[in-house]
């Protein structure tokens, strides 16, 4: 019973730490994977540069997107940070 005692505070604070810190960052990955997954011809993004785009063609580990009238490029999604919906400011 004594050494469930002094292991009791090392258990709180590690509860402690999975509730603040460990579990919102798996729950943000996973939102971030399912944007990534579902993104779609014309949906409006900002890149992990900062640079806004339009998605021409998604492919399955890359997606091409127009940042202007004349070019177009090949982003991996990794670097794609948020997508962005009419109206919304970036």
């Amino acid at each position: 019973m004594e050494q469930l005692g002094s292991f009791l505070p090392l258990i709180i604070l590690f509860a402690i730490f999975y509730f603040l810190i460990i579990r919102p960052q798996q729950q943000h990955q996973k939102a971030h994977k399912a944007m990534l997954e579902s993104l779609a011809k014309g949906d409006n993004i900002i890149t992990t540069g900062g640079l806004m785009a339009v998605i021409v063609k998604p492919e399955e580990d890359f997606i091409k997107i127009k940042l202007n009238d004349d070019i177009i490029v090949k982003l991996d999604r990794a670097y794609v940070a948020k997508k962005v919906e009419l109206g919304e400011d970036a």
